[in-house]
């Protein structure tokens, strides 16, 4: 359970939960990917208010917003953008595309082919991107909030693994509860509103925020200790096939450090690494059988996992 005692974190929730109604949890969520550095996927059908959220917290953070809706002509430098000849100088000039925004919005990013998904990987893996053999660094804070439709299929191109696996966290927001319905059916639109949210961060900040939640938070070797058993239940488990990675328990670290300083202590306890568990390591992993990454039969053995992993003492 998160009970968020940080400041910064409560100002944020008030400020949006004005205009996004029962998307308390989703936001936290996308705050802890902001503040460890990391991406988001979100997997839900349409119309629950992804777009949405995605713009509010941009301006509420005082972001630039970028956004790319796939579809599959999609080219790489429609994400990236190209070099443009200029007659008037004989040279070209380089037009950045939407990924040089500090959070970028990808529409149904399985919809993009595996050509431009991986413009995409570069950008999320690398925070650059490589246009024409020259290497361009993107804005920082950078952060993707990718969306994808789970039961539609048609005329998509499922992320390999290797994509997957750049997420920090894939969530996703379901319908809201029905006090929360009503307040948006009284209220209307919220889209007007929402353009004109003042920012409470800055880039700077953020980018301060994310440091020190680096620098400052403790984590003792029991915490490691948990973590790595964590992941190496994860590789022997007889009912799957792929473990969680390397880069899979550092994440698990960094969003353990952000639970811990959501919460105002500046030291990570066990109860921390299983806040965020499920949304960080579920996509990461992948049954025996061949069942997809995320599938709720590994929801099912990763809560097993957490459950009977001991904490060293």
């Amino acid at each position: 359970m998160l009970e968020v005692k940080n400041e910064t974190v409560l100002a944020l929730i008030e400020h949006l939960s004005a205009s996004l109604h029962g998307k308390r949890d989703a936001l936290l969520r996308i705050l802890a990917c902001v503040f460890s550095g990391g991406h988001l996927l979100l997997e839900d059908l349409p119309g629950l208010g992804k777009t949405t959220m995605a713009i509010a917290v941009a301006h509420a953070m005082g972001l630039d917003f970028g956004r790319i809706q796939c579809t599959n002509d999609l080219l790489p430098t429609d994400v990236t953008g190209l070099n443009i000849f200029k007659a008037d100088s004989g040279q070209f000039e380089f037009h950045p595309g939407p990924i040089f925004n500090n959070l970028v919005l990808v529409d149904e990013i399985n919809r993009a082919t595996p050509k431009t998904q991986s413009a995409l990987l570069e950008a999320m893996g690398e925070e650059q991107a490589t246009i024409d053999g020259t290497t361009h660094r993107l804005a920082r804070p950078f952060l993707v909030i990718a969306t994808q439709n789970p039961i539609e299929h048609s005329g998509t191109f499922p992320l390999p693994e290797s994509q997957m696996d750049r997420f920090m966290m894939k969530i996703s927001i379901g319908y809201p509860d029905r006090d929360a319905e009503r307040d948006i059916l009284r209220s209307g639109s919220q889209r007007q509103f929402i353009d004109n949210i003042p920012a409470l961060l800055s880039p700077e900040k953020i980018i301060s925020l994310q440091a020190s939640i680096e620098r400052d938070i403790v984590v003792s070797d029991k915490v490691l200790d948990y973590i790595l058993g964590i992941a190496d239940r994860t590789r022997k488990h007889p009912r799957i096939a792929t473990g969680v990675s390397t880069r899979g328990a550092i994440v698990m670290l960094n969003c353990a450090r952000c639970a811990a300083w959501m919460q105002g202590r500046a030291f990570v306890i066990p109860e921390d690494v299983k806040i965020f568990a499920q949304e960080v390591l579920s996509h990461r992993m992948q049954l025996k059988g061949g069942s997809k990454p995320g599938a709720p039969e590994i929801d099912d053995a990763l809560t097993s996992i957490l459950n009977e992993t001991p904490v060293l003492s």
